[in-house]
């Protein structure tokens, strides 16, 4: 009892008009490069309007205190009268970029930079505080978290 071609069955028995197909082992791949380009697309949409120029994580002012971290975070403060402080040494605003530059290149041996944690008075103006940040990103350092107290008017 010798099978003979694919149906199976000897040629004998036919179903319909003509022989029966074989199955299909070929992929189509046209739906898959649809599928891909429309995905495309839509990142290269969506992509511009997720990165900002200085990126900064900015905690709500009832967030829960940070976890520690293994390293100590820098402390970068700036007085009302907008004196800059790092740690608790002043620094002029013409040694600020020096100053943040050496901090990029120590904490470029290590896997995960520092985290820098930017204490603004209230009473300055914006503007100061962005340039500092810009500062920041120029040298590298990204990682910023800006310090708030505890919000007076909780629900």
């Amino acid at each position: 009892m010798a099978m003979t071609g694919p149906s199976g069955g000897g040629g004998s028995t036919r179903r319909g008009r003509g022989r029966q197909r074989a199955p299909m082992s070929e992929i189509n791949v046209t739906p898959l490069v649809d599928v891909m380009l429309v995905l495309l697309i839509i990142f290269m949409i969506t992509a511009p309007m997720l990165a900002s120029a200085v990126p900064v994580n900015l905690p709500e002012s009832r967030a829960k205190p940070m976890d520690n971290e293994e390293q100590e975070p820098i402390q970068l403060s700036i007085t009302a009268d907008e004196t800059i402080y790092i740690g608790e040494d002043e620094v002029s605003e013409a040694a600020l970029p020096a100053r943040l530059d050496a901090i990029a290149r120590a904490d470029e041996q290590n896997e995960r930079p520092r985290q820098i944690m930017l204490r603004a008075d209230k009473a300055l103006l914006f503007g100061r505080v962005a340039w500092v940040m810009g500062e920041l990103n120029r040298a590298g350092l990204t990682r910023i978290s800006m310090v708030t107290t505890g919000s007076d008017n909780e629900p």
